[in-house]
């Protein structure tokens, strides 16, 4: 709350004051002046006067001006009434103005109200409101006087107070004082020359007074002439109806029409001449000293009672009917009459407003609220008589109705328009206080108000539903009258516009917000948003209402369409329609439902077409709308009845005459000649063509056509005359099929007129034919091309029958044959006669002559002397000498045959040969040695060859398929011959059996067809069906396939390897003799090549010689077998394997070579199975020797190679195939001696045993229970005390050499976990798993656990150190040997400098380990500093990770700098492996240790290393974990970087393709190791020779290369320059690109890749990869470098530190600590 002053109590101060009390005092006068100030409208005290009376129910009210005389102005002397009342109005002025009604008297509260100003009526019914009307009459009187039934009271002044009297009229004097019943005001004028009103203005602001008061007369005097009268007369009103669809409350529920009823009302006036007289303008203007200038109220107010002189003479001007000539002088006493109609609605309107509502009403208007009122709105009827010129001086009823605008009357017209040509009467808005307006600005009157205009708005709309059932009415009574419907409704037209126009809204005045709420209302008040219009049809729902379309009204006339004069003179109206919605243009719909319903003549069907055309074009409907309309429209054009849908052409006369039958599916050229060709197309139809037009007119042909006879195409000459000329003038623009369907209608029918009649085309003659004069030659025909005519078939040339029959004789001789007679034609002067008119015969007159036997061959023996068999001439060759000598038939031809004359180019027509062709001379070279004629053989085939080129010649088609037996071969009899297919060039193939070409057609081969070599799937073939059989014969075959190695497929590869080709000597068995080996037949897929010096015995091995061992390579040999080879042989057949070695050594080096491949063992799940399961595994077994007769011999039939005796004089060992579950690995020496007789021991090689473990073979110390018995414990623990601490200290020495990966325990551990105890005696019982063998001994030491706490028992008197050693190996070493008990031993019976004699340096030792601790420790915080520097300028985030990484080499200081041992009796002593703690999930400090490089190398993207794949893990990393406190041997580091670095090598494949993958570090459980997956592939190599690969997802990867080429072999270089600092081989570097990878690099079985997108991005300025992306040229980025030098440094560092990252996944293949520490 606002803590400022508490006006309270500043109230309640001057409340409780003792100052005396003083009333309010108001200044009456003023206020009175100020309340007459609101009052700007006219005739303001006439309008109270006349609303006082209608509140009292008053029937008439009278108004009467006494004026007067003019001092200066004498009367007339005149007794003419005329001359005596201008007079008056001329010269008189104002006395007194008498107002009186007869109404009910004033009551006792009425007279109470009236000297109290602002307490209106409390009367909720009745329109006053404030209470300050009645002091209007204050305007110009200055002490007004009321009488009302036999009451007066009195208005008199005192200064500036206004005070009353009040009396009762004595019974005496009522009668002399007037009409006793009658409430009369009467109200002198102050000032004595006030002008008499306006007479014309007066009489149309009474005549509109009557409008809605409920008076009946009203009369105008003017001292005791009877000015003006006004009669209203009302008819019984009729109840309307309200339609159901109306929303009868207004928006906010407090307003609801509850009833509505309508009536008609007349009012008639009848006034004297004089009110429309216009006085005459004086030509000077003399104004008289006003006596009461000072008067406020006068000179504020004196235009309320009426108006200046000027004003009377103006508004009389404009008032006046200027169509009547003014009133003579002696007229103006004469009386005129005037009648006008009111259309008046009303409705009674129920009122629901709240409890506070009503109170805060009552409290602006000091009344409650009705809750009952009525709303009125005045129309004029269209037959309205005032609507006509009257015969009258003055319109009086000029105001009435609203012809411009309405009003809205509060009793009477306020200044608010309606905005509409309606007048509204809402008595119970509540106005401003001048009663000018609506009060629309106080809170709830404003909601009040604006109610009661929303139901004004729901009165017009029920209003305009009664004006369409008025019409509805009229048009049934006129249809009634059988008036058709158009007449009907243009004879209603004129009312239904004026309605339309006295509904149009507009913009009120002054407050557009009025009209606004009235028009919302209107619209908005019918629930379905429909509204009844007047339309082409009557009165209809505006659903169904369109707007007037001129497209569409040329064939639409039965739609409801609203009028254009509507549109014209209402349009507004129409323009609100459109605005909601609630009419539309006609839509297709409408067009549809019009057309399936009537049908449509010619013009509306032009109409019609053109209407769709257009909507097509302007693509304003969508085709398949349009076409469904086609559809249904039906035409009748004449007699024919037409189906829009069926019309598919158009006629145009250019191409078909228009008067010539056409098809029934053509639209006629009447309904089309208007449209365009573009309206045409768009409504679908083609323009009809000659092809269907034909067609038609063939079709509709002869008897059972439908085209009479004088229009039948094969009957009437003259219509054919016709036709023909319209085909001939289009034919040349016709296409190919269309002229091939022309002629196929045509050529088969009798369409050409002959002189002998109707003719087929092929049987008529052009008309230059005049061979014959029997000829059918055309006639009648004109202007039709030759071209036509002969593309019918129409003759030029006489038939070869006819010329056969009629110009040769033929002799039929016995033979069949025909000879010519002598003296008639040969073929000679048949061949001249037919190439002179070569160019006109027929094609089928051609073929003829190809087929007819018409030539003659020359004689063999005589060429001038033909022989009498004919020929066809394509049987026959031209008569040349080369081709003579063939032997081919050559054609007669007396004297010398030119091929070039007219008679040789018609015969090559014919098909004359000029050469015989290649087929006809294989032909003859193939039948030539079967007759015998080897010389025509050769000389076919010198023919052949020699004009191979000059003829085309070709071997007929596919050469390798050709069968005919024509080609010579090599080696073989001259009669032999071969086809193409079965003989080849190269001689080597003959070793597989296959013919050879002559040698001395080698070079014509490719002529003659021949391949050099036959197909390679033969040779295959023919090799597996007579495979090699000696060593010669191999080589021979396989050295020639060699050389057809590039054609082999795949499926030859397979098939070749699978098949038994190979000889292979049989190798001696046992039971035969050496040189009596067999020779057997291999697969090259189990044969090797080489001598076998190493698997010779086991597997074939061969050597046919380079040439041929190549073949065998493709094949699928090898040289030596792979390990998974020789695992399937040993897995599958050990005891053969071993029987035909016939040496453990040799089966134990094929173990020891599976052994050193395990890994690749491994990916065969299969095989590894099968290598589980199988008896393959060499194992022994220790039995009792079997001695000779002198005890010290060796047993006969022993062979040392097997080495099956160890020890003469001790156990003999046998050697055995069993599975790995049956063989067991000694760990433990003593529980072996002890069950060897019962195990089948694994040879004690590391290898050979880490390959049995691998393989399921158990360890020894896994399968032996030891069970130690400790007696009693000694209390004297001295003993035990100082073994404990020996052990504490030389276990670390012990453990110093071992590898961390032997370590089971550490010597911390220990420290924590072990103690020692004496007890006074220690048995130990040893039992073999599953089995009852066991074994007891007394024990000097032994070792138990106990709630994970170990503890080493010894016995009292003394202990065996050799027995200590063998408890703790175990439990230091996690595969203990043999020596290492002994060494133990030695550590732990000796002291240190007897360790020292015998070798062990302890001090050198311990303080070179300290030192060396050290030294690490200051270069590891000399390389962090340098880290934060560089790392400083990378951000705050890696600046974070180097303070951790510091923060973790603190962490991890050796632990003798932070606690120093009591117990290191050596100076300088180190701390070795870590404890069991470190291998447990990592401590805090552990984990920052590891943070700094791990985090570092995330962060670079080293995140896809050994993506399946398994690197070589040959090199050991430091026996301890915490590289931070210990240092390794530096040969033994650089043996291992160096073997990292050798073990790099090339990627050998095209294509790298890997799954994404997710481990955990093996050191840690709370880090995974993510990798990405790849699946990319080789795509080129860099100028450096650095192999290019990209990803197989990337869009652009056919132009990557061009496009980046520049840029590729700068990072090519620069990872060359990097590379050679490790002296990596070029190949082992490749570059990937991936556009969304996550990695910067990867190593993936030692090769490693780098990704070109992250060095494109970190190490190419904006410059240079703007450069090699957009225009890449040669030479640009070598002028730019990598930016600067700096800039080059940073990425030679950057890319130095990846590639130590993926060289150190040589070493360790996951991303652990180990991992961190290599690189």
């Amino acid at each position: 709350m606002s803590s400022g002053p508490d006006y309270n109590a500043l109230r309640a101060l001057a409340l409780d004051s003792g100052a005396d009390e003083e009333a309010v005092t108001v200044n009456t006068r003023a206020l009175i002046d100020k309340i007459l100030a609101r009052y700007s409208g006219e005739w303001t005290t006439l309008r109270e006067m006349i609303q006082n009376a209608a509140d009292a129910s008053a029937s008439r009210v009278t108004i009467r001006y006494e004026t007067r005389p003019s001092p200066s102005v004498a009367a007339p002397r005149s007794t003419d009434p005329s001359a005596i009342l201008k007079h008056v109005l001329l010269h008189h002025s104002l006395q007194r103005l008498v107002v009186s009604n007869d109404g009910h008297p004033f009551q006792p509260s009425d007279w109470s109200r009236l000297k109290r100003i602002a307490e209106g009526n409390p009367d909720e019914t009745k329109i006053g409101t404030y209470g300050v009307g009645v002091y209007s009459v204050f305007a110009d009187c200055e002490e007004p006087l009321v009488r009302s039934g036999d009451t007066a009271l009195a208005f008199y002044w005192k200064g500036n107070s206004l005070f009353t009297k009040r009396v009762e009229i004595p019974m005496s004097q009522s009668q002399k004082l007037g009409q006793q019943s009658d409430t009369t005001f009467i109200l002198d004028y102050r000032n004595t020359t006030a002008p008499l009103p306006g007479l014309v203005s007066l009489s149309q602001f009474l005549a509109t007074s009557l409008t809605f008061v409920n008076l009946q007369t009203v009369d105008l005097w003017l001292d005791d002439w009877n000015l003006l009268t006004l009669t209203k007369k009302a008819a019984p009103g009729v109840t309307i109806p309200i339609p159901n669809n109306i929303e009868t409350k207004t928006t906010e529920g407090i307003m609801k029409v509850a009833a509505v009823q309508r009536e008609t009302s007349q009012i008639d006036a009848r006034w004297l001449k004089i009110v429309g007289w216009v006085p005459p303008q004086p030509t000077t203007s003399w104004t008289p000293p006003s006596t009461a200038s000072s008067d406020s109220i006068r000179g504020f107010f004196s235009r309320l009672a009426g108006g200046s002189s000027a004003a009377k003479g103006t508004t009389n001007n404009s008032s006046r009917n200027t169509n009547v000539e003014e009133p003579k002088l002696e007229e103006l006493t004469e009386s005129e009459r005037a009648t006008i109609f009111l259309h008046m609605t009303t409705a009674e309107i129920r009122a629901t407003v709240s409890g506070s509502f009503a109170g805060e009403l009552e409290r602006a208007t000091k009344k409650p609220p009705p809750k009952q009122t009525k709303v009125s709105v005045l129309t004029s009827l269209h037959e309205d008589p005032s609507s006509e010129p009257k015969e009258a001086s003055v319109d009086v009823f000029k105001t009435v109705l609203p012809r411009t605008s309405g009003k809205v009357f509060i009793g009477f017209p306020t200044a608010q328009t309606t905005g509409l040509l309606a007048h509204v009467s809402a008595p119970s808005v509540i106005p401003t206080v001048e009663r000018e307006s609506i009060d629309l600005n106080a809170r709830h009157v404003r909601t009040w108000n604006m109610e009661i205009l929303r139901a004004t708005g729901i009165l017009l709309r029920i209003a305009w539903a009664c004006e369409m059932d008025g019409i509805k009415s009229k048009l049934s009574r006129l249809q009634s009258q059988n008036k058709p419907i158009g007449v009907a409704v243009a004879t209603l037209l004129p009312e239904a516009i004026h309605i339309f126009r006295q509904f149009t809204f507009r913009e009120s005045t002054p407050s557009a917000r009025i009209g606004e709420l009235l028009e919302e209302s209107f619209w908005m008040s019918n629930r379905l948003a429909s509204i009844e219009l007047f339309c082409s049809l009557g009165v209809c729902p505006n659903d169904k209402v369109r707007l007037p379309t001129p497209e569409v009204s040329d064939f639409v006339h039965d739609l409801p369409i609203l009028p254009r004069q509507i549109l014209e003179q209402a349009g507004d109206f129409v323009r609100k329609l459109k605005t909601y919605g609630l009419v539309t243009d006609i839509t297709v719909a409408d067009v549809r439902q019009q057309l399936g319903q009537k049908t449509l003549d010619e013009n509306q069907l032009r109409g019609f077409l053109a209407w769709c055309a257009q909507r097509k074009l302007q693509k304003a409907t969508s085709p398949d709308l349009l076409q469904s309309l086609m559809d249904v429209a039906v035409a009748s054009v004449g007699e024919k009845v037409i189906m829009i849908k069926d019309l598919k052409y158009f006629v145009n006369g250019s191409t078909v005459p228009v008067d010539l039958p056409h098809p029934p599916e053509t639209a006629s050229f009447s309904i089309t000649e208007t449209l365009s060709k573009a309206q045409l197309a768009a409504l679908g139809w083609e323009e009809l063509q000659i092809v269907p037009w034909l067609k038609y007119l063939v079709e509709e042909s002869g008897a059972q056509g439908a085209l009479p006879a004088a229009k039948d195409l094969t009957v009437s000459p003259a219509f054919s005359a016709q036709v023909l000329p319209v085909i001939s003038k289009h034919w040349e623009g016709l296409s190919t099929s269309a002229k091939s369907m022309v002629l196929c209608l045509l050529k088969d029918r009798t369409v050409m007129p002959t002189r002998l009649g109707m003719r087929k085309p092929a049987e008529s003659y052009f008309p230059s034919v005049k061979l014959f004069s029997d000829l059918a030659v055309i006639k009648g025909v004109t202007n039709v091309k030759d071209k036509f005519l002969t593309a019918l078939g129409v003759r030029k040339t006489v038939a070869l029958e006819i010329i056969f029959d009629r110009l040769l004789s033929w002799d039929e001789k016995s033979d069949g044959k025909a000879a010519a007679r002598p003296g008639r034609w040969n073929h000679v002067d048949l061949i001249r006669y037919l190439a002179s008119i070569a160019d006109d015969i027929p094609a089928a007159d051609l073929v003829r002559l190809k087929s007819a036997a018409i030539c003659t061959t020359e004689d063999a023996q005589d060429k001038t002397k033909p022989r009498t068999s004919r020929h066809r001439p394509g049987q026959l060759y031209e008569p040349r000498d080369d081709v003579r000598k063939l032997g081919f038939a050559l054609l007669y031809w007396p004297g010398v045959y030119n091929s070039g004359s007219a008679e040789g180019r018609f015969l090559t027509r014919l098909g004359l040969l000029a050469y015989p062709s290649s087929f006809d001379l294989i032909t003859s070279m193939a039948k030539a040695p079967s007759t015998g004629d080897i010389e025509l053989h050769h000389r076919l085939l010198s023919f052949f060859i020699t004009n191979f080129d000059k003829h085309l010649y070709r071997v007929p088609g596919n050469p390798t398929q050709f069968s005919a037996r024509y080609l010579p071969l090599e080696g073989r009899d001259a009669k032999e011959l071969a086809a193409p297919v079965d003989c080849f060039v190269n001689e080597k193939c003959a070793v597989l059996g296959f013919p050879v070409l002559r040698r001395d057609l080698h070079p014509h081969a490719s002529k003659l067809g021949v391949l050099a070599n036959p197909p390679v799937s033969e040779c295959i073939s023919r090799l597996i069906k007579m495979p090699p059989r000696t060593q010669r014969e191999a080589s021979n075959k396989f050295g020639y396939l060699s050389t057809r190695i590039a054609d082999f497929s795949q499926t030859l590869y397979r098939t070749l390897g699978e098949s038994s080709i190979v000889p292979v000597a049989a190798r001696a068995g046992a039971d035969a003799p050496s040189g009596t080996r067999q020779t057997r037949l291999q697969p090259p897929s189990l044969c090797f090549i080489g001598d076998g010096s190493t698997f010779g015995d086991i597997f074939d091995f061969v050597d046919f010689g380079a040439d041929a061992n190549a073949f065998l390579f493709a094949c699928g040999s090898k040289h030596v077998p792979s390990e998974m080879e020789v695992a399937a042989l040993i897995a599958r057949e050990p005891a053969r394997v071993l029987g035909t070695l016939q040496s453990v050594e040799k089966y134990l080096r094929l173990l020891r070579s599976l052994a050193n491949n395990l890994p690749t063992l491994k990916k065969d799940k299969s095989l590894f199975m099968s290598l589980r399961k199988a008896p393959c595994l060499l194992a022994s077994k220790d039995a009792p020797p079997e001695l000779g007769p002198g005890g010290d011999e060796k047993p006969e039939g022993v062979d040392d190679d097997l080495n099956v005796i160890d020890e003469y004089r001790g156990v003999a060992r046998d050697f055995l195939l069993a599975a790995a579950g049956q063989v067991v690995i000694m760990d433990d020496f003593i529980s072996y001696s002890l069950f060897k007789d019962k195990l089948l021991l694994a040879p004690q090689e590391e290898a050979i045993e880490d390959f049995y473990i691998s393989l399921g073979s158990p360890l020894l110390s896994s399968l032996v229970l030891e069970e130690p018995r400790i007696g009693k414990v000694v209390t004297d623990n001295a003993a035990a005390a100082k073994l404990q601490k020996i052990v504490y200290e030389r276990s670390r020495l012990f453990l110093y050499d071992y590898p961390r990966d032997m370590v089971k325990y550490d010597s911390r551990w220990l420290e924590q976990n072990l103690q020692v105890q004496t007890v006074k005696s220690i048995s130990l019982r040893r039992s073999l798993r599953n089995t009852d063998w066991s074994h007891s001994e007394s024990r000097t030491a032994a070792i138990t656990c106990s709630q994970k706490r170990w503890t080493l028992w010894i016995t009292a008197d003394t202990y065996d150190l050799f027995q200590v050693s063998q408890a703790l190996v175990n439990l230091l070493l996690i595969r203990p040997k043999p020596h290492s008990t002994m060494t133990l031993e030695v550590l732990l019976g000796s002291n240190l400098m007897k360790l020292r004699s015998r070798g062990y340096n302890v001090d050198r030792i311990l303080r070179a380990r300290a030192a060396e601790a050290r030294i690490a420790d200051e270069q590891r915080r000399k390389n962090l500093e340098e880290e934060q520097e560089s790392l400083q300028k990378g951000g705050d985030e890696v600046k974070g990770l180097v303070v951790k990484g510091q923060e973790a080499v603190a962490n991890a200081a050796p632990s003798h700098q932070r606690q120093p041992s009591a117990d290191n009796s050596v100076p300088g002593a180190f701390n070795v492996s870590p404890t069991a703690k470190e291998r447990a999930p990592e401590s805090n400090q552990s984990r920052r240790s590891k943070g700094l490089f791990h985090s570092f190398s995330r962060r670079l993207g080293l995140g896809d290393n050994n993506s399946n794949n398994n690197s070589n893990n040959n090199a050991t990393s430091p026996t301890t974990q915490g590289k931070a406190n210990s240092v390794p041997d530096p040969q033994a580091l650089a043996t291992a970087l160096s073997g990292a670095i050798q073990a790099s090598r090339p990627h050998n494949s095209t294509a790298v393709f890997s799954l994404s993958n997710t481990s955990q570090v093996r050191d840690t459980s709370t880090y995974c190791d993510a990798r990405p997956g790849h699946d990319i592939s080789w795509a080129g190599a860099t100028t450096q020779g650095i192999r290019i690969f990209l990803a197989n997802s990337l869009p652009t990867r056919g132009t990557f290369l061009a496009s980046h080429i520049d840029g590729l072999n700068l990072f090519g270089g620069l990872l060359r320059e990097v590379g050679d600092v490790f002296r990596l081989s070029h190949g082992t570097l490749h570059i990937f690109y991936e556009e969304h990878g996550s990695s910067v690099a990867f190593n993936r079985q030692g090769s490693m890749f780098f990704n070109y997108d992250v060095f494109s991005k970190k190490h190419l300025n904006d410059g240079q990869r703007r450069l090699l992306t957009s225009e890449p040229r040669v030479g640009e980025l070598q002028q730019q470098q990598l930016s600067e030098q700096n800039g080059r440094g940073d990425a030679l560092v950057y890319w130095f530190v990846v590639m130590c990252h993926e060289l150190a996944h040589n070493i360790e293949l996951e991303h652990s600590s180990r991992h961190s520490y290599w690189t």
